[in-house]
């Protein structure tokens, strides 16, 4: 009863931006730390980017200093801005949110993916 789907991607050229967004919907009690990860083809997933429920972050090497992540609680969406694109950071990103229910039940749940592609 807990959907994770993400939204924004698509094609931007080396240099440019992209925001993409998590929402989360359903039967949610509480939203608690929410994490971007993203898989480029042959790659494993990797871990980009998380933020708690409180807004603290942290970031992976490869993206601290151009990647932003942050929440908005009242909208249960978390959003990744991504400044000064590579084509490395070519990939499916995926959204993973570790969710209360209303059956106080603790999950962690994936959305499907979404594809970022940097290219010129």
């Amino acid at each position: 009863q807990v959907q994770i789907v993400e939204s924004g991607g698509g094609l931007v050229q080396p240099g440019g931006s992209l925001t993409l967004s998590c929402a989360a919907s359903g039967s949610i009690a509480t939203v608690y730390a929410v994490g971007w990860y993203r898989q480029a083809p042959g790659k494993q997933r990797d871990w980009v980017a998380t933020c708690t429920r409180s807004g603290s972050t942290n970031y992976a090497d490869s993206v601290k200093g151009r990647f932003t992540i942050s929440r908005d609680n009242a909208k249960n969406t978390v959003y990744l801005q991504m400044h000064n694109l590579k084509p490395e950071d070519t990939a499916v990103y995926y959204c993973n949110a570790r969710v209360l229910d209303t059956k106080l039940i603790t999950t962690s749940y994936w959305g499907k993916g979404i594809l970022v592609t940097v290219a010129s």
